[in-house]
């Protein structure tokens, strides 16, 4: 009989890196995690797009003597977040992890992350292109001196807006540079969008808004769905590990500045209807 062919290969293993999301749990009971979820989420089914997630117990309160994997995963499949394993789990509750389908990873497995709602630094926007010397002035006849620039041509120069027609999923970034950026699907947590203007978001607003990157404070952004873990105007911003305001979670808003030039403070105002 013929030896098989090198190229015939039925399955073949290669290194890969993986972009997941990290779910710190402090609860382990699956009712108060669904509390928690609808407080957080507005109660939105089918929130996430399917990101595959690291469960993280290591901002456990207590640890239980056994946990409800069944339960557990129910729900955080109920809003399209698929469990692939744990890590910093007590060592009593591992053979549970196991035996419900999760791998049991270490502590120092994953690099990189950014835990869903954690405050952190405001990340690093495309700094402003370094100032060039101007050339030594030359004297020339009035005859030769440069037109004054049309007005057309200064309004071509003015950025365009970003339009993003797709959703954007855990991991990915959008930058509007000099401009404003608009979202007509939304975003998922883990995601982040930065513009040096405004931002219009059609779909529902997750993860960190970042508006006047570059210090405009009259941008602003508005939302058709609002549940974000992060919002920034100028560099003034606002995490929410407690949950949205019922007044503005999962409806139409915008954020603004207000106060004066040395005090500006973030509001989130509730818009209303048609």
């Amino acid at each position: 009989m013929a030896e098989p062919s090198l190229q015939g290969k039925l399955i073949e293993f290669k290194g890969a890196t993986l972009g997941v999301m990290i779910a710190s749990l402090r609860d382990t009971d699956a009712v108060r995690l669904a509390d928690g979820l609808h407080m957080m989420l507005g109660g939105m089914p089918d929130f996430f797009a399917g990101e595959p997630a690291i469960l993280d117990f290591a901002q456990l309160a207590s640890a239980p003597e056994r946990v409800d994997w069944t339960a557990i995963l129910s729900l955080l499949r109920r809003y399209q977040v698929q469990p692939i394993g744990v890590r910093r789990l007590p060592e009593h509750l591992v053979e549970g992890a196991r035996r419900a389908g999760l791998a049991v990873l270490s502590g120092d497995e994953l690099s990189g992350e950014r835990p869903l709602g954690a405050p952190q630094a405001m990340p690093q926007t495309p700094p402003p292109p370094p100032p060039v010397a101007a050339p030594a002035p030359v004297e020339a006849p009035p005859a030769a001196a440069a037109p004054a620039p049309a007005p057309e041509l200064e309004q071509a120069s003015v950025a365009p807006t970003l339009i993003v027609d797709r959703p954007l999923c855990s991991g990915q970034q959008v930058y509007a540079k000099g401009g404003d950026l608009v979202l007509l699907a939304g975003m998922s947590p883990g995601s982040e969008i930065i513009a040096d203007g405004s931002i219009h978001c059609y779909g529902p607003l997750r993860g960190r808004a970042l508006a006047g990157a570059r210090g405009d404070t009259s941008a602003r952004i508005f939302s058709t769905n609002f549940g974000p873990e992060l919002v920034s105007i100028a560099g003034v911003y606002r995490t929410f590990e407690r949950g949205i305001p019922q007044s503005v979670g999962g409806r139409s808003a915008q954020v603004r500045l207000t106060g004066s030039d040395n005090l500006h403070t973030l509001e989130i105002i509730a818009l209303q209807s048609s």
